[in-house]
C-alpha cells in the first residue's frame, strides 16, 4: 500500500475540533455550502461529512478505540483520492450507530 497523507494547505482551521465547531456553527442555516434544509439529525450530519480527517477525529473524540480508528484510517487511505470514498471507508469501520452507542453510554455514567 502506498503511503498517503492528507494535506492541510489552504484550510482555515488549525485542528479538526476547530473545523467541526466551525462547520456546525453554520449548520442551522445555509452556511458555506448553501444548505437547503438545516433541520437534520446527528446521524444525517455524520453520514454527509466529506472530510476524512474530520470523520476520523469525530470517532476518536467520541471514544472509539484507537485500534478501530487506526483501522478506519488505513481503510480511508486505501480508498483512493476521492474524499467521498475515503469517508465511506471510514464509516464502514466506524458507523454512526457505534458512535451513538458510545455517547449514550457516556450519558448514563454518573458524574464523578
Amino acid at each position: 500500500m502506498a503511503r498517503r497523507q492528507w494535506n492541510a494547505k489552504g484550510v482555515w482551521y488549525k485542528s479538526q475540533k476547530e473545523h467541526w465547531l466551525g462547520w456546525l456553527s453554520e449548520y442551522d442555516g445555509p452556511g458555506f455550502y448553501n444548505r437547503q434544509n438545516a433541520k437534520r439529525s446527528a446521524q444525517f450530519v455524520y453520514n454527509h461529512i466529506n472530510c476524512a480527517p474530520m470523520v476520523l477525529w469525530l470517532g476518536e473524540a467520541s471514544g472509539i478505540s484507537k485500534t478501530k480508528v487506526f483501522k478506519a484510517k488505513r481503510a480511508a487511505l486505501s480508498a483512493g483520492s476521492a474524499l467521498s470514498s475515503q469517508c465511506a471507508a471510514i464509516r464502514k469501520v466506524i458507523p454512526w450507530r457505534m458512535i451513538e452507542a458510545i455517547l449514550a453510554e457516556d450519558e448514563e455514567r454518573p458524574e464523578e
